[in-house]
């Protein structure tokens, strides 16, 4: 067995990353103070898409060694060892990662080669044999504990995804080697662009990032709706995954219906960043009924319609 009843499950492996492209160089943007915090939301955002959870797999170490990027990981449940395991043998790893850099880093595409090795064992060679992959990383303990530096841009990750302020910014000033962080979380879904345009009540409209005056008119106009909307939202987004959305009921409940609104569509947009479109944002709307409100933001009446 590879574990007893009560002995917790802890296991380790080694991830290689490698750009196929040849001015794409991984191990020199770790490297780079600028680059460095962009790289690691893209791995923890990767990783966590992989497991169903953020803390799922724990990363101890990152190590540059040209031209490969190698990350340490510990898994402490085999469950989560297992979704991981299923979630790069199916390439669902590979293509969130790669469109998690593409993101944080402004490129258009970012092309990777992975490999995964769990002491001398090469698990690429045996990946349909989940049970004997479980096991080679089960034989493998971590050999130390987190590196101070990943706890310190972990540390960051969270504090930056806390003190979010009213205006759509991110407070860096305590944590400023890591100001890129600001900018809004990418996409935890596809990695396919968000398309040009929609179709609503017939009318063809240009697809558009949602605005700060979006983000007000929604959240002054939704009313009690505003949880029906963000569970749509949720559907393609995990930022609003339960029980986040009536937690936002509780931490704003005295602020008002207008601040609940206001910070469940702030989720969205730092969460989904560049694909946090006015079409999704209407179509959300639409399956809640919520067709006037939809006509404002797209400018079809006046005020005095809602």
């Amino acid at each position: 067995k590879m574990a007893g009843s009560s002995t917790p499950w802890i296991g380790s492996a080694y991830l290689f990353l490698q750009s196929t492209c040849k001015t794409i160089m991984l191990p020199s943007l770790y490297e780079s103070s600028q680059k460095k915090p962009s790289v690691f939301r893209a791995l923890k955002l990767a990783l966590a898409d992989s497991t169903g959870s953020m803390n799922g797999v724990d990363m101890l170490k990152v190590h540059c060694s040209h031209p490969h990027l190698i990350v340490q990981l510990k898994f402490c449940k085999q469950e989560n060892c297992r979704r991981f395991l299923q979630s790069y043998r199916e390439g669902a790893l590979q293509r969130s990662l790669q469109s998690h850099l593409q993101l944080s880093l402004a490129m258009t595409t970012v092309p990777l080669e992975m490999e995964l090795k769990a002491g001398s064992e090469h698990l690429d060679n045996m990946l349909k044999d989940e049970d004997r992959c479980l096991e080679c990383i089960y034989r493998e303990k971590p050999d130390r504990l987190r590196d101070e530096e990943i706890t310190e841009l972990e540390e960051c990750l969270k504090s930056l995804t806390v003190h979010q302020s009213i205006n759509n910014n991110v407070a860096v000033k305590d944590c400023a080697p890591l100001k890129s962080l600001s900018l809004p979380y990418p996409s935890q879904g596809s990695s396919l662009p968000p398309p040009v345009s929609f179709i609503f009540q017939g009318q063809q409209f240009d697809n558009r990032t949602i605005t700060p005056d979006d983000h007000q008119k929604f959240a002054k106009l939704v009313s009690k709706k505003w949880k029906q909307v963000g569970r749509s939202l949720q559907k393609s987004c995990r930022a609003l995954r339960d029980p986040v959305i009536d937690n936002l009921a509780l931490e704003y409940d005295r602020e008002g219906l207008y601040e609940q609104a206001y910070q469940m569509l702030l989720r969205f947009i730092q969460s989904e960043g560049k694909k946090a479109t006015i079409a999704r944002l209407i179509a959300a709307l639409e399956e809640n009924g919520l067709i006037s409100l939809a006509e404002e933001l797209l400018g079809l009446h006046s005020n005095e319609d809602c």
